[in-house]
């Protein structure tokens, strides 16, 4: 052992002779890397790959989520109705979510609200309750005569008697349903090839404004993401470039057809610049109404048959400046309506809204019937702002004749005084609880305390108005062919 021990002791001198020698001599010393000493009772520990994101859920169509909308940033029941793609596959070759785009619908509000998402704004939906409500804002209506309530719900099974009423009294359109096989079959071509909106954007005049609705521009321009519209002659092109070089050419400043009303001022305190309205025939100047159809479809839910504009005439209504004439919207009607129509299609532009311009189109409406020695009606089913704006007009010229006439009035005379048809009379008197059912008729109940009160609500000095006597149109002669509908 002792000489193991000197053994050992030389080495250890050698070794460290060595050392020394070498670091004289500037040699590099290379340490050789030996095992890792872990402290004891640790546990070995075996690195994890890194992992590999999963891909994201795709949805497809008709998929109920819930999706943050862009018009409050609030997060809204919605259906799926498309999707696109705008990636690629991930390396796997498995679809992923992320790289679509999403159409989507919400449930809760108009189709003018449907657009476009990124799939980080959608989660699904996975709460019963929440599904339930889902399936609640997508069932038909209770009114649908083919609609059964089951045992225990408080919804009642209606007549088709019933169900028709009420869409007479809503100016609602018949369920898909209610319709022939035939045209169930041409409505779910229409909704199918409608349900996505093509156009995002148009610029008109001075105004950018988004669109709701889809419209069929010719095929060149049908997926373009925004289009240019001469506020003038409504020629509509691709870029703002060659709108540009249009304006220097076009010498139109106002619309074709003929000027049949012209204010000398503001139509109320509330607006800037006279206004006008331009008569122009379908037949003659078909172009120009043809584009002006495809601009309305753009904010109009229903559908408008833009080559089948010979057949109508158009009252497109202006503002008035140094520049021109600024259109602020338009309605239709038919050249020879046997249902006793006197308004086919009615638009005011998003840019003109809220200013009283809707009820304006109404009134010059039933002047021209007036003119006519006729009542007139709406062609039904109206917009959701056609009624509202329909509802609005008939109330304040009802309350207001109700106030002003000296003497007793019937719904007859009311109907002869204002050119609106009885049954819009009673519907309006109906929700003023103006009018009761008695001995088989129609009779008013009105009392001078009872308009008051409802005039307090509907105020009459904010309203437009037509100025009767600088209208400068004659009714036409009924045309001997028979007219179409649009």
């Amino acid at each position: 052992s002792e000489a193991r021990k000197g053994f050992v002791g030389r080495a250890d001198t050698m070794v460290a002779s060595d050392a020394e020698e070498k670091e004289k001599t500037g040699e590099a010393m290379v340490a050789t890397p030996g095992p890792v000493q872990r402290p004891e009772g640790l546990a070995e520990v075996e690195e994890e790959p890194p992992k590999t994101p999963e891909p994201k859920r795709v949805y497809e169509a008709g998929t109920q989520v819930s999706c943050k909308a862009s018009f409050d940033g609030q997060n809204h029941p919605a259906e799926v109705v498309d999707r696109r793609r705008v990636g690629r596959t991930d390396t796997a070759g498995a679809d992923d979510g992320g790289a679509y785009l999403y159409y989507v619908h919400y449930l809760e509000y108009n189709k003018r609200l449907d657009e476009w998402v990124e799939h980080g704004r959608l989660s699904p939906i996975t709460s019963p309750a929440e599904l339930k409500k889902c399936d609640s804002l997508r069932s038909p209506s209770v009114l649908s005569p083919r609609h059964d309530a089951g045992p225990g719900q408080l919804e009642r099974k209606v007549t088709r008697n019933l169900k028709r009423r009420y869409d007479e009294i809503h100016h609602t359109a018949p369920a898909v349903e209610d319709l022939t096989p035939a045209e169930r079959t041409l409505e779910k071509e229409h909704e199918e090839k409608t349900k996505v909106k093509n156009i995002q954007m148009i610029e008109l005049g001075k105004y950018e404004l988004d669109t709701w609705y889809y419209s069929p521009f010719p095929d060149e321009y049908a997926s373009a993401f925004k289009l240019f519209f001469c506020e003038y002659c409504l020629k509509y092109m691709h870029s703002k470039k060659t709108l540009v070089k249009h304006m220097h050419k076009c010498q139109a400043r106002k619309p074709p057809g003929r000027e049949i009303y012209a204010s000398t001022r503001p139509p109320s305190v509330r607006h800037k610049n006279p206004v006008c309205f331009h008569e122009i025939d379908g037949a003659k100047d078909k172009r120009y109404c043809q584009s002006l159809c495809l601009l309305s479809k753009l904010f109009l839910d229903h559908k408008t048959c833009y080559y089948d504009v010979e057949h109508f005439w158009f009252y497109v209504l202006t503002e008035r400046d140094v520049q021109g004439h600024h259109i602020v919207g338009y309605f239709s009607k038919e050249k020879n309506s046997q249902e006793g129509f006197n308004l086919a299609c009615i638009l005011t532009l998003p840019s003109y809204q809220r200013k009283g311009y809707g009820k304006l189109l109404i009134a010059f409406s039933y002047e021209l019937s007036k003119l006519e020695g006729k009542v007139g009606t709406p062609e039904r089913p109206l917009s959701d702002l056609g009624l509202v704006s329909y509802r609005s007009y008939w109330t304040r010229v009802l309350l207001g004749l109700l106030r002003d006439y000296k003497g007793s009035l019937s719904i007859k005379d009311l109907s002869t005084l204002t050119a609106i048809r009885t049954e819009d009379i009673v519907q309006t008197l109906q929700t003023l609880n103006l009018v009761k059912y008695y001995k088989g008729q129609h009779i008013l109940n009105v009392t001078q305390r009872a308009v008051e009160e409802h005039l307090k609500v509907h105020k009459l000095s904010r309203d437009v108005a037509i100025d009767s006597s600088r209208i400068t149109w004659k009714p036409h002669a009924a045309p001997n062919s028979s007219s179409k509908k649009k």
